[in-house]
């Protein structure tokens, strides 16, 4: 098999800045010095050398070619696994290539990475496919972008990182599986009254359901294919059933949209619509299409799942079912009055004839659209002045103790080690990215998309500075701070429960991705358009 040049196709990617093209890099590490034989084949005379080259000759180019080959498939395969950023993939495992002077050519579909190596002298070569899927991994993430710099700037050798990069897939997770129950748990109790206004009762049974949820999705779901399949739709049918039996209790206690939206809130695809749209953006068309078009039809069975959940308890009680309708209609129900009036002043009245006015007398409507009970409606939910406080809002200086501790827990969650240095970075870019986009929703009303390019900018900025000016990991910092728009972006366009409609909650979160998208292209370019080139590796949005 013949392969065609493709230098025009290399030129039109985006390179990555670490590519050796850029940097300037040429290979020094590359035949494993380490190797005893090797390191004494260079030391030999001119007669010992030929003697010995003739046995080995062979055996020290295939191995060696070898051990590059094997460093790219592994270095493919982990960042698939970790959940890399995936439209910057291919531009990485390019400049790996190019600095350990391999012909290759990559393509990346969704799960799937093909790998093609060439060979010059017998025209030949050979294609792997790489399939592997995975969720994100923040700190084996780190730690492949770390080996990934180490090679690409000649500082290991091929077959060095590639056993490096084979005891990190062969690592068990972090943390085990009853612990990231837990930390479901928390994450939906506090984002319960930070962005869908529940209360102090509302927490607790969100945080149950989350805990529920994600033990049926890493023990159950993880272990049987067949269950997998209707995992969404069946977790969402058991939370939206239990909310809304225990919001259709008389004493109306539990809010129905803060207790669905909260338990959920550990399956919505944020990350994967924000991959996608990065994509497109990027211009890799086939993939994000893909992965945009299977987020959305996610969306649509999570929506499915609540609106049938809701309906399936109110088929069971007939009296909630009424009540509901009562309780719609009495809000939307607006009071008009109609009458007529005449002046009964007799010296009005002449005034109004001597002036050629004619007599004082009409018709009048009066229309009042302000309903009692929605002045006790907040954030979706009813809460009435006489409730005590655990049914009411949290006040406003509880943000400043409950954002810190979420951007925390969303980081463990999402497998970032508790000692590291990045931690506290990614909790402070975090923050600023909740402060802003609290700022830009006081500002700019109805926009969810505005709001949450906004809050992405700031996350950007911050995140891609950091990368920069100290040398750390821009993506891993600023994955919590971007995930934490979701949420927060929703909220604004109406909760994710969107009143039981698929179609809303999916076009909610496309206009709140979007605006994430808009914001981190908008803030890499302004931090890479000032200065000097950047010599450490773009591992960013």
């Amino acid at each position: 098999m013949r392969r065609s040049n493709t230098d025009n196709s290399r030129n039109s990617q985006l390179l990555d800045p670490d590519d050796p093209t850029i940097t300037g890099v040429r290979k020094k590490c590359l035949d494993d010095y380490e190797d005893e034989k090797r390191t004494a084949l260079r030391q030999m005379d001119y007669r010992r050398r030929r003697k010995e080259k003739q046995k080995i000759k062979i055996e020290f180019n295939v191995t060696s070619i070898i051990h590059r080959h094997n460093f790219l498939l592994k270095l493919a395969k982990a960042l698939m696994t970790f959940g890399a950023p995936s439209h910057r993939i291919e531009s990485q495992l390019l400049a790996a290539a190019r600095i350990l002077e391999v012909d290759a050519e990559f393509i990346h579909l969704p799960s799937v990475i093909i790998c093609s190596f060439g060979d010059n002298d017998t025209m030949t070569s050979e294609t792997h496919f790489i399939k592997s899927g995975g969720g994100l991994s923040l700190g084996s993430l780190h730690k492949v972008h770390i080996i990934y710099r180490a090679v690409v700037h000649d500082e290991v050798s091929a077959r060095k990182a590639t056993e490096q990069l084979d005891d990190l897939l062969s690592a068990k997770p972090l943390y085990p599986w009853w612990f990231r129950c837990i930390l479901s748990f928390w994450l939906s109790v506090l984002i319960c009254p930070l962005a869908f206004g529940g209360s102090f009762i509302d927490m607790w049974i969100a945080g149950c359901g989350a805990f529920v949820l994600c033990f049926l999705q890493l023990r159950v779901a993880a272990k049987s294919a067949m269950y997998a399949n209707v995992f969404e739709i069946t977790t969402a049918m058991l939370v939206s059933f239990t909310a809304r039996g225990l919001s259709s209790i008389r004493s109306q206690i539990f809010c129905y949209t803060a207790v669905s939206s909260s338990a959920i809130i550990g399956i919505l695809p944020g990350y994967l619509i924000l991959s996608s749209s990065l994509e497109l953006a990027s211009k890799n068309i086939v993939c994000g299409s893909v992965k945009m078009v299977y987020a959305l039809i996610y969306t649509l069975f999570l929506g499915f799942g609540l609106q049938i959940g809701s309906d399936l308890y109110l088929l069971f009680d007939p009296t909630a079912r009424h009540h509901l309708t009562t309780l719609a209609a009495d809000i939307s129900t607006s009071a008009t009055i109609i009458g007529t009036f005449a002046a009964d002043n007799s010296t009005g009245s002449n005034s109004s004839l001597s002036s050629g006015l004619g007599p004082v007398y009409g018709t009048f409507t009066f229309t009042n659209n302000t309903n009692v009970m929605q002045t006790d409606i907040i954030g979706g939910c009813y809460r009435p002045k006489h409730f005590g406080w655990y049914l009411q809002p949290f006040p406003f200086w509880t943000q400043f103790l409950i954002v810190p501790l979420f951007s925390i827990l969303s980081s463990l969650a999402n497998l970032q080690p508790w000692r590291s240095r990045q931690l506290p970075v990614m909790v402070v870019i975090s923050c600023a990215s909740y402060a802003s986009n609290k700022v830009a929703n006081h500002y700019i009303f109805n926009r969810s998309d505005i709001v949450s390019a906004i809050g992405a900018f700031t996350v950007g900025l911050l995140g891609n500075v950091y990368s920069r000016k100290m040398g750390g990991t821009a993506f891993t910092s600023m994955v919590t701070g971007v995930l934490f728009l979701v949420p927060s972006g929703l909220s604004q366009a109406g909760g994710i429960t969107a009143d039981g409609s698929g179609v809303d909650i999916g076009s909610a979160m496309i206009a709140v991705t979007i605006g994430i998208t808009v914001g981190l292209f908008m803030s890499q370019a302004l931090v890479y358009m000032f200065g000097t080139r950047k010599n450490a590796a773009v591992f960013s949005f």
